[in-house]
């Protein structure tokens, strides 16, 4: 049997790396990005040691900006997305812009020709999709007004660079043939694209909106989960790639939408948590493909120049993007959180420098410049994410509607207060518990992470708290310190054994029910401080096997 697997040898050097220097990150308290990112340059052909493949952990770090989009589509609709139109379209192109503008005065500074000083700042224009979705699904603040603001302004990047990458080339043609016998293919590439966008939104809005949900809905019925799950990856894989092919546009602009349609269906939920596990997973691959572009040795060959192009992604893009935001009347913090998720770049960014070198525009050490550039934002943009942005996680998380609301200095909400019951998840069971517990009159502070079923929780009248019951802080903020019952209603074993004991190390005599799916997570649970654990298989064979034993079937 052959052993020359480059593509399981990449997968498995990815995610081995990735897994070890995720947790020394952790265990140092740094984002666990700069961990995937360490593992890249670990693994990638600039260090000694096993090289894996660039070329296959490229590919397959799109299967992870295709799941990520498709995620993101999920909890999006239509009218979402035409709803930030009017911000994100001049704002990305405005942004785009002025990046492009300071990338080519520096690019005019170190000597460089015009063409080769304007793809450099277009290269350093265009954010990553993976690190601005990661930023904002870590607070919780994808389907906030400031989320949906920052995910349109995304898109038109990514359509603007698609119809880049056509016209670059008839660029560079017209260029070397001073004479203008390129503009006509530059024309010609222009209307090609236009129409092939036009045609892409026309299937997906038409035929794809009637396709899709009945594909998923039918699939569904089949009552099998195994066909659901490769119904579910069919439809975001086979959209994004179908879009790329047939229409040219990227594959997180086809996932996206594909996850938007599916979005509208009652089914969108179960197909964001069939997607999850790979999703993280191939996420994690984007970032190691990358630290493996990495030569350290530019930080010492140009360290001026590098120096100058991260000031441009960190600081010139934040404080255009910051002003233009401001200048629409929005205000501060949700100008800060579109400036800041846009101070990094990524995958497009590596596209449009690769075609640079290939059309012989661009030099090596430019591209160098861009690839040390991304690294260092994608380093650098979780933490000031984390300086500079508030989450979305708050109880009493309402944002200005109206992007004219006069701003005023915000308040510390008030603390919640004391309820008898604290109740952690609000899914299926978690909604059947707290019904029970309306009827019974019983006080009820839910704890709910997923910002639709938190509405939910909300629009029933219920005290919610939108974040991870399992993080710092979340506990005591729904004063499970004078609760007397805590229920945990999420389906997943080992975050509840964290959240049980954090619960029993704040209130001792506190009551703690959990639910579990196997015998190991019962005995998981008990032995970290659960009161009782209900298995529901064991509970639905109980009832079973009652009604069969009873003579009148009752």
């Amino acid at each position: 049997m052959p052993h020359h697997t480059p593509l399981i040898g990449t997968i498995v050097a990815g995610l081995v790396f990735a897994f070890a220097a995720g947790a020394l990150a952790h265990r140092l308290r740094i984002p666990p990005i700069a961990g995937y990112l360490l593992a890249g340059v670990i693994i990638g052909p600039f260090t000694p040691g096993f090289v894996a493949d660039a070329g296959l952990a490229n590919e397959l770090s799109e299967l992870g900006v295709i799941l990520l989009m498709f995620g993101v589509g999920l909890h999006f609709s239509l009218k979402d997305l035409l709803s930030v139109r009017g911000i994100a379209v001049p704002g990305a192109i405005a942004q785009i812009l002025v990046a492009t503008l300071l990338g080519s005065l520096m690019g005019w500074a170190m000597g460089w020709p015009l063409l080769a000083s304007v793809m450099f700042g277009l290269a350093l224009s265009v954010a990553s999709t993976v690190v601005l979705l990661r930023a904002l699904q870590s607070r919780n603040l994808v389907q906030t007004e400031r989320g949906r603001i920052a995910v349109g302004w995304l898109i038109v990047e990514d359509l603007v660079m698609v119809l880049t990458l056509v016209l670059l080339p008839a660029v560079v043609a017209i260029q070397n043939n001073p004479d203008g016998t390129g503009m006509a293919e530059l024309f010609r590439s222009a209307g090609a694209i236009a129409l092939k966008v036009t045609g892409f939104f026309v299937v997906m809005l038409v035929v794809g909106k009637r396709l899709i949900p009945s594909l998923l809905h039918w699939t569904a019925h089949t009552g099998s989960r195994e066909l659901f799950r490769l119904a579910v990856l069919s439809i975001a894989l086979g959209v994004a790639f179908g879009a790329a092919v047939v229409f040219d546009v990227s594959f997180a602009l086809g996932a996206f939408f594909a996850g938007m349609i599916l979005g509208e269906t009652q089914l969108s939920r179960r197909a964001a948590e069939e997607t999850l596990p790979l999703r993280d997973a191939f996420a994690v691959l984007f970032f190691v493909s990358v630290g493996m572009l990495f030569d350290p040795g530019v930080l010492l060959k140009q360290p001026l120049p590098l120096l100058g192009t991260v000031a441009i992604i960190l600081v010139g893009k934040s404080v255009a993007a910051y002003g233009i935001v401001r200048f629409f009347g929005y205000p501060r913090q949700t100008a800060l959180t579109v400036s800041v998720s846009l101070a990094q770049i990524g995958e497009f960014s590596f596209i449009l420098a690769g075609l640079g070198v290939g059309l012989g525009v661009l030099t090596d050490d430019a591209r160098d410049l861009v690839l040390a550039g991304a690294i260092l934002s994608i380093l650098v943009n979780p933490l000031l994410f984390a300086l500079i942005v508030k989450g979305g996680r708050a109880s009493s998380n309402a944002e200005p509607t109206s992007p004219r609301q006069k701003e005023t200095a915000p308040e510390p909400p008030p603390p919640l207060p004391p309820a008898r019951m604290v109740l952690v998840g609000f899914g299926r069971v978690g909604q059947l518990i707290a019904r029970q517990a309306l009827e019974r009159g019983d006080t009820l502070t839910v704890i709910e992470d997923q910002g639709d079923m938190a509405e939910l929780a909300k629009k029933a009248g219920f005290t919610v708290i939108v974040d991870d019951a399992a993080a710092h802080g979340v506990l005591e903020k729904a004063r499970i310190d004078a609760a007397t019952t805590l229920l945990i209603a999420i389906p997943e074993g080992l975050e509840a054994g964290v959240i049980t004991v954090r619960a029993r190390q704040i209130n001792p005599s506190l009551r703690i029910i959990a639910r579990a799916h196997s015998d190991e997570e019962v005995e998981h649970l008990a032995r970290h401080g659960a009161d009782h654990v209900v298995m529901g298989e064991r509970e639905i064979a109980l009832r079973m096997a009652a009604l069969a034993a009873s003579p009148g079937g009752k």
